[in-house]
């Protein structure tokens, strides 16, 4: 009896360290983790960056869509009308007004968050984001680099993609009106 509760202690002891080992070997994960199927090459961006400090965006716009577009916070599900948005138009970035998304890529998700199939080619830029441990891809605008939204492999077909955006990071314009001027 006694042998088989050493035997359950350095079991349990072996149990710990390789899960100690385990945790110890999270930072490592980004390295040795295979790129996410939903990572979207939608082209590469075709419009010049703006290379702005963030700090310019400040008075640009109100403290909840900076610290979306610019410290990479994520609104409320099912707190912008974006979400229910279903005129034709266009969803432009929020900052500096680039145009993103198409008003015909938009479906609705049931998410609580605007979701499209597709952005705009050439539009976006993305990255990996370790934030929830598990990799996801990250989408910005291309030219002022605010922060979009994710992009995950659930959307419908043809493309089964779902570009998951905060309605904080966009304005929508109606077919009917003119863009607005590009910002920045």
């Amino acid at each position: 009896m006694h042998s088989h509760h050493t035997l359950s202690r350095t079991l349990s002891r072996r149990t710990t360290l390789r899960g100690l080992a385990a945790l110890a070997a999270l930072p490592l994960l980004p390295a040795c983790t295979p790129k996410p199927q939903a990572a979207p090459q939608t082209g590469a961006p075709t419009v010049v960056a703006l290379n702005k400090p963030v700090a310019f965006w400040r008075d640009k716009l109100s403290a909840e869509a900076y610290a979306v577009l610019f410290n990479e916070d994520t609104e409320p599900p099912f707190s912008t009308p974006l979400d229910k948005e279903k005129r034709a138009g266009k969803f432009v970035c929020a900052a500096c007004h680039l145009p993103l998304f198409e008003s015909t890529a938009k479906f609705d998700s049931g998410t609580g968050w605007p979701s499209f199939t597709q952005p705009i080619s050439g539009h976006m830029a993305s990255k990996r984001d370790f934030k929830l441990i598990l990799p996801r891809t990250e989408y910005h605008c291309a030219r002022c680099g605010g922060h979009q939204g994710h992009v995950f492999d659930d959307g419908p077909p043809p493309l089964g993609q779902r570009w998951c955006n905060n309605g904080l990071a966009l304005r929508f314009v109606p077919q009917e009106e003119a863009l607005p001027e590009l910002r920045g």
